[in-house]
């Protein structure tokens, strides 16, 4: 039995760059544009867009949407500011979608 001795990523569905670490979960019950999505504290192998306010289910956020950095297919965004106090905890976090990400081991 082989034992893995690496941390367990997370990687771009369309060409396996690495873009977080599977310890970086904060949250696996968020929803993306095109269904479910995990938080993340960490994103990494990622270009960050132009910030623009939405409002999303729980209020309006100003958000950035996220590409991967090699392929650029867009994978979530990241919370910039988050108006409401009770979703103060978002800002600097990053939404992957579940349909955009593959997980490595």
């Amino acid at each position: 039995m082989t034992e893995w001795l690496g941390p367990r990523l997370y990687s771009c569905c369309n060409c396996r760059n690495h873009v977080s670490l599977h310890d970086d979960i904060i949250s696996k019950a968020f929803q993306g544009k095109g269904g479910r999505a995990f938080l993340f504290s960490h994103a990494m192998n990622i270009i960050v867009g132009a910030k623009e306010d939405r409002n999303l289910r729980t209020g309006l956020h100003t958000v950035a949407d996220i590409c991967c950095a090699d392929c650029r297919q867009v994978l979530g965004w990241k919370y910039e500011r988050a108006y409401e106090a009770s979703q103060k905890y978002k800002e600097g976090k990053f939404i992957l979608e579940k349909s955009k990400i593959v997980k490595e081991n």
